[in-house]
């Protein structure tokens, strides 16, 4: 069974490694913008027109996803500690 600090400290992490997935992708496509433009859309079969929304949709679908399931939970159990 784990206690609070271990849960405390295994949502930090979370955190901390889902940021940098974060920040890699965010990096990955504004740097490799036509390399990952060229291959999502032969990949899915989208238009390379209509991908920068789709990534920006991702993108702020994946920030609101570490927020709520990882920082939030971090947040309050460094409250109750």
């Amino acid at each position: 069974m784990m206690d609070i600090n271990q849960v405390t400290i295994f949502f930090g992490w979370c955190s901390v490694i889902n940021f940098a997935v974060f920040a890699f992708s965010a990096l990955f496509i504004i740097v490799f913008k036509d390399f990952t433009t060229g291959i999502h859309s032969k990949l899915i079969g989208v238009d390379a027109a209509q991908l920068p929304a789709l990534y920006f949709k991702f993108m702020g679908d994946f920030k609101m996803f570490i927020i709520i399931f990882n920082l939030t939970p971090y947040i309050a159990l460094k409250l109750m500690t």
